[in-house]
């Protein structure tokens, strides 16, 4: 009997500190995230997170609203018109961390969007399809939202998924 009690006093005290271990508390540091950087063709934002735990995770930034700014190229190579600006789109891109770079709970992050397809294909904005339509620039507009967030990467696949869970998110207006 008293063996039984030990063991089942060792189990438990076992779960117990497993539970305190994986306890996580994650939150942004003071004046994170920062404000979102325009660097033409592409957007970044840093942030500083404190109370993470070991494991892997991917940073998303998703920003709604960009306005694309675009010229119209004719076949001879010459811009003669400039293009009628694309309709605002959505841009994104993320970041895979292994929980190996997570220091004592502490991370430092830059995430930074993907650039457009360009030229578009078709050149839907210039006057026929034997043009080109570069984009030149991506800005953001008074409707834009940007926002941040910290996926639990649960498959260790550097990709959210189906299985992955948010485990901390800002938007920026």
């Amino acid at each position: 009997m008293f063996k039984l009690t030990v063991i089942l006093l060792a189990a438990v005290s076992i779960l117990a500190l497993a539970g305190v271990a994986s306890a996580d508390s994650p939150h942004f540091k003071r004046g994170s995230p920062a404000a979102l950087s325009d660097n033409g063709l592409t957007f970044s934002q840093k942030a500083s997170v404190s109370g993470l735990g070991n494991g892997d995770i991917v940073v998303t930034l998703t920003i709604t609203n960009v306005q694309p700014t675009a010229r119209c190229v004719n076949p001879a190579g010459q811009e003669k018109v400039p293009g009628q600006n694309p309709a605002p789109s959505d841009v994104s891109g993320s970041v895979a961390i292994p929980g190996a770079d997570i220091k004592n709970g502490n991370l430092t992050i830059t995430v930074s969007t993907a650039a457009p397809t360009t030229p578009i294909p078709g050149a839907p904005d210039c006057p026929n399809t034997s043009w080109t339509e570069n984009i030149t620039d991506m800005a953001l507009t008074s409707s834009s939202v940007a926002t941040l967030t910290f996926w639990a990467d649960v498959n260790s696949n550097g990709v959210v998924d189906g299985g992955d869970f948010v485990i901390l998110t800002a938007t920026t207006p």
